[in-house]
């Protein structure tokens, strides 16, 4: 029963359908039909309500950061990435729909924060201070904020950052 509560928790979430009057359970043929709605208007007006995020002249799906904390401490401790994750999703703007965290034995978690802007994910190695998160959101949210919250709640000595623009290239060909 606990996965039955876990799909049912991003019922009633706003979607780019609904958005547009179409029910959700709306037939293949009406979906269809507002893709061809969508695909008529300027996928850089910036007043369309799809998430996409439009920036620098590109439209793109979201903005994904691949963040390594080196040398940091507590990576071992679920409340804390827990935590870290709650702060993340407040410092960006997001919208938390569901955390879940795994203990390791002997040492290491690994956790992923659902958002409704796309996730936070973790994967430590305590044993030598490293943590690989993934930071990926869409719409509004304002991903890089989570960098210094991550430096923070592991006290990192060191954070690398890599950013990839998901579909970049791609959505503006496809609407």
């Amino acid at each position: 029963m606990k996965s039955a509560t876990h799909v049912q928790l991003g019922n009633g979430l706003e979607t780019g359908a609904t958005h547009a009057g179409i029910p959700a359970q709306a037939s293949v043929s009406a979906h269809e039909n507002h893709l061809e709605l969508v695909h008529d208007r300027d996928v850089f007006d910036p007043s369309r309500d799809d998430h996409f995020i439009r920036r620098d002249g590109k439209v793109f799906a979201g903005t994904h950061l691949i963040i390594e904390v080196i040398d940091g401490v507590g990576l071992d401790d679920r409340s804390r990435i827990e935590q870290a994750f709650r702060d993340c999703v407040d410092a960006c703007g997001a919208t938390l729909l569901h955390l879940h965290t795994h203990k390791f034995s002997p040492q290491g978690v690994s956790g992923v924060a659902v958002l409704a802007e796309s996730h936070i994910s973790v994967h430590t190695w305590p044993e030598i201070g490293y943590g690989a998160f993934d930071v990926f959101m869409c719409g509004d949210a304002e991903p890089w904020r989570a960098v210094s919250v991550l430096r923070n709640a592991f006290a990192a000595g060191d954070v690398r950052v890599r950013e990839l623009l998901r579909g970049e290239e791609i959505v503006a060909q496809r609407l």
